[in-house]
């Protein structure tokens, strides 16, 4: 593979008349420049991408850190920004969390180190002022990590709203609510919307933490059935959450919809392929990430924001968990409301 060194050679120049032309820099004339120019496409050199990096300062790639990239929401919203990255010229480097700090400060650290241009971040396990130490361009993805952060979300209380009231809307009395873990802003956002209707409309209702966990909502709901069996709707904080309930609930001989409504969150493609298919509400995930792509590199390349906070609409999905599939339902047995 030919050098700097070879193309200066072959240019009849010195290396530092190289690196100013590859660099945009300082003067070259243009005699120099088409030398090198010529040089350079005769041997088919490339530049070394970690020594630009070194020198600029930047690499042309982006961060993504997530919190679990074994849930299918997060692949989702990874296509989303990798696909828009590209077009853009940039290239993304994944990392995925588990929701440790120390795990998370790793990462930021191996990011820094590799002069990354920016991070998209999925996770919020640190205090707010650690993100705003980075001194990187930064974008919230669902979550929120400060007023001053560029962040892209859904209606994560409104959505919750809608899935409470539909339960209650098709004669559930007695409901459930399986939250996501504490802390986390869409798990404690949808666990507010709930509560604001149970309370309004003084329904019995019971709440337990499950995560965003197949098998630990699994668990949780099948302790939950047998210490309360006149639950008869359940709202699962995540599409994932809802299939665990739904497995519990099989092997308890529930049948669904008919004993116990279940309805999710989230309108990851799994809930299209249970049985019966799942009532959920649809974030628009490939949106959400597409957006704080943009964002990013609208920061990157230093073009002004038009605003700082996007909050996406989201919508209920009805399929087989609540209602009975009807002749006018989509192909994949859901509907829009």
């Amino acid at each position: 593979m030919p050098t700097i060194k070879d193309v200066a050679k072959q240019a009849g120049v010195s290396v530092a008349t190289v690196s100013r032309v590859l660099n945009k820099k300082g003067y070259v004339s243009k005699e120099a420049e088409k030398a090198v120019s010529a040089a350079i496409k005769k041997l088919d050199y490339r530049p070394n991408a970690v020594a630009r990096s070194l020198y600029h300062k930047t690499s042309g790639m982006i961060g993504l850190v997530l919190p679990d990239i074994s849930n299918p929401f997060f692949p989702e919203l990874a296509r989303a920004v990798e696909d828009v990255a590209l077009a853009y010229g940039y290239t993304v480097v994944f990392c995925n969390t588990d929701e440790e700090v120390e795990k998370e400060q790793k990462y930021f650290e191996a990011l820094k180190q590799k002069y990354v241009d920016g991070i998209i971040l999925s996770t919020s396990s640190q205090e707010q002022e650690a993100y705003h130490q980075l001194d990187l361009p930064l974008v919230a993805l669902d979550r929120i990590l400060g007023e001053n952060i560029p962040t892209v979300v859904s209606e994560n209380r409104k959505g919750a709203e809608l899935a409470a009231t539909h339960l209650l809307d098709n004669g559930c009395r007695h409901l459930a609510h399986l939250r996501g873990p504490e802390g986390v802003g869409p798990a404690d956002e949808r666990y507010e919307g709930f509560m604001e209707v149970v309370r309004r409309e003084k329904i019995p209702y019971i709440i337990k933490n499950a995560g965003f966990d197949m098998e630990k909502a699994k668990q949780t709901t099948l302790k939950l059935i047998r210490s309360n069996p006149s639950i008869d709707g359940i709202f699962a904080g995540s599409d994932i959450t809802a299939a665990g309930a739904m497995h519990a609930l099989a092997i308890l001989g529930k049948k669904v919809p008919d004993d116990v409504k279940v309805i999710g969150f989230d309108g990851i493609p799994l809930g299209s392929m249970l049985v019966p298919g799942l009532t959920t509400i649809e974030q628009p995930i490939y949106k959400m990430g597409a957006l704080a792509a943009r964002l990013l590199i609208k920061q990157i390349e230093k073009n002004p924001h038009d605003k700082i906070y996007h909050e996406l609409p989201v919508k209920l999905i009805v399929r087989g968990t609540t209602e009975e599939v009807k002749n006018d339902w989509k192909s994949d047995g859901s509907r829009e409301h």
